[in-house]
């Protein structure tokens, strides 16, 4: 990136990357021999695949002054994310993770986190580079940052306070019960929500973060203050809520049929699809539907990340008409072929 890391840029995220280990087998952690080095955050997963798709992408955090610190901050510069506002913390460990090859649905998944006291949750009003946080576009931040320390959720509550002049908000509410110590984090988590322009959310994690019933429009009663309200609903698609001055306009796209190798990523990759293609100015169902294939890409593959589909590519299906789009299926490696329409 030529951006300095105070300069203009599309897309600032901010939040905690970490090292991924991921298992050269399946099986149960205790089994397995040896695992794979790889990159995870839902924020820089986020930024890492706008930046490969050519949007100008900030990533601000912070790492460990030590190895696994200097490999995230060059393995996601890899990708063409400015990272020049990443902090270097010389008292704090970089956070790492292990997960096992199952799907995250499944009854054998494990993941273990290393993360307490990881140098980003240090992240607070007062350690992180403001101006660098407000130079986008958009500002896109997850709840996930919330839950790393009370520093963190300062941070947060100051970042989605309604101001003047901000760049959109967009918010993921990525519900993780495990990270939460304080039992009002689901409320927490609702009330970050209401500050923001642009929500992403699952109908299942409303239901268990909220206990919110009745489908997409039971959520948007919930949550009616964002602009733009995303409601995922998994293999039965997406439906987007978007304020006008008449009152809500409600899209509704079904998601592609999807050969699912990991579900891990995905639900950052479907955020980061709509965000690039909010960017552009797309219209919503253009924006769901870019959601939807880089979800594919995501569910596709086994880490993290994974390489989203060129332009002319999306461009291409996102064009398609519903009857098409309907009988779209998308296996292993459709990213890198001229992928044709298949009927399952």
């Amino acid at each position: 990136m030529t951006a300095s890391a105070h300069g203009p840029v599309d897309v600032v995220c901010l939040g905690e990357s970490m090292v991924t280990f991921l298992p050269t087998r399946a099986g149960r952690l205790a089994d397995v021999p040896s695992f794979v080095r790889g990159i995870g955050g839902a924020e820089s997963n986020l930024a890492c695949a706008l930046a490969a798709c050519g949007h100008r992408v900030r990533w601000v955090g912070r790492v460990g002054a030590d190895g696994f610190g200097d490999h995230l901050v060059a393995a996601i510069a890899a990708y063409g994310v400015d990272t020049a506002a990443v902090v270097r913390d010389p008292g704090r460990p970089t956070g790492v993770y292990f997960r096992t090859a199952a799907d995250r649905a499944g009854d054998g998944h494990e993941v273990v986190y290393y993360r307490a006291g990881s140098a980003a949750s240090a992240m607070s009003p007062a350690t992180v580079p403001l101006e660098a946080v407000w130079s986008g576009r958009v500002l896109h931040v997850s709840g996930i940052t919330a839950a790393l320390s009370a520093d963190c959720l300062a941070l947060m509550r100051g970042l989605t306070a309604r101001r003047d002049g901000r760049p959109l908000l967009s918010f993921d509410v990525n519900h993780r019960p495990g990270l939460w110590r304080d039992p009002e984090g689901p409320r927490v988590l609702l009330d970050l929500a209401r500050g923001a322009d642009l929500v992403f959310t699952g109908e299942d994690e409303a239901e268990e973060a909220w206990g919110v019933h009745g489908g997409p429009e039971a959520v948007r009663r919930a949550l009616p203050e964002p602009a733009t309200l995303v409601v995922k609903r998994g293999a039965l698609g997406a439906v987007a809520f978007t304020r006008g001055p008449a009152g809500d306009t409600v899209t509704e796209v079904p998601a592609p049929v999807v050969d699912v190798v990991a579900a891990t990523g995905a639900g950052d990759a479907f955020a980061a699809g709509f965000l690039s293609a909010t960017l552009r100015d797309l219209p919503v169902r253009d924006r769901l539907r870019y959601g939807h294939l880089w979800a594919a890409a995501a569910l596709t593959v086994a880490g993290d990340l994974a390489e989203p589909p060129s332009h002319a590519q999306a461009g291409r299906l996102v064009g398609l008409d519903d009857d098409a789009w309907g009988r779209l299926h998308l296996g292993p490696g459709w990213t890198g072929q001229d992928q044709e329409v298949r009927t399952p």
